[in-house]
């Protein structure tokens, strides 16, 4: 849950790959042969943005790759993980239901990009469905855009994940979902106790008004069980 791991100096790496997404980035290689895939965003806020989703996600359990902290403030770093599948299409009945169980977590943090817009934010690892990139949660897009007033209190991604057309990868994930795993994955939010997602923010260098807006956001999602 939040806890602090080992910070690394992209400076101090080898570099052994390259960029992998949208953004900037490449794989490095430390001295004991573990690997990193390493984004440079535009600013410390968007990393900071995304490493506080990742906490978030961490608190509720919903399984993603392990972020990796920086000595630079504005890159966002994840311990290279082999993937067995990457694509939503590509998941098989139990994969699905596995992904479908953290559909609160999506909608809570307004991780607009769930999905991905290929499809491919979703990965099998040993078994284990993750999400693999979480940089399109809270306050900015995917590509690193504000969402301005759309990130407020209200939950509406319970919705829109699962019948947006302009996501349809989402969509495709998301849209059978039956009402009593609708309710079962808004229990993942709603169960967390305010404290506790307070003291999360706060600890990764939150602002007492986004820990406002999310324990805000969690009473929202509460009245939206179908």
């Amino acid at each position: 849950m939040c806890e602090a791991i080992t910070r690394i100096d992209t400076a101090a790496l080898r570099r052994v790959g390259g960029q992998l997404g949208s953004n900037p980035a490449g794989l490095y290689e430390d001295p004991e042969g573990r690997r990193y895939y390493v984004k440079t965003l535009e600013s410390a806020a968007l990393a900071r943005n995304e490493r506080l989703a990742a906490a978030l996600y961490a608190l509720a359990g919903a399984p993603t790759l392990r972020y990796v902290d920086t000595v630079a403030p504005h890159e966002v770093a994840t311990l290279w993980q082999p993937l067995d599948k990457q694509q939503v299409a590509h998941l098989d009945a139990a994969e699905r239901a596995q992904a479908q169980h953290w559909l609160g977590v999506h909608a809570w943090t307004a991780n607009w990009d769930a999905a991905g817009s290929d499809g491919r934010n979703q990965g099998v690892s040993a078994g284990r469905v993750l999400t693999l990139d979480v940089g399109g949660a809270l306050a900015y897009r995917a590509q690193g855009d504000p969402k301005g007033k759309a990130f407020g209190t209200r939950v509406d991604e319970i919705d829109t994940l699962r019948h947006e057309p302009d996501n349809p990868y989402a969509c495709k994930l998301f849209g059978d979902m039956s009402d009593a795993a609708v309710r079962e994955a808004i229990a993942v939010v709603t169960c967390l106790p305010d404290a506790q997602i307070r003291a999360c923010i706060l600890a990764q260098g939150g602002s007492p008004a986004l820990a406002d807006q999310m324990v805000g956001r969690k009473a929202d999602l509460a009245q939206r069980c179908p």
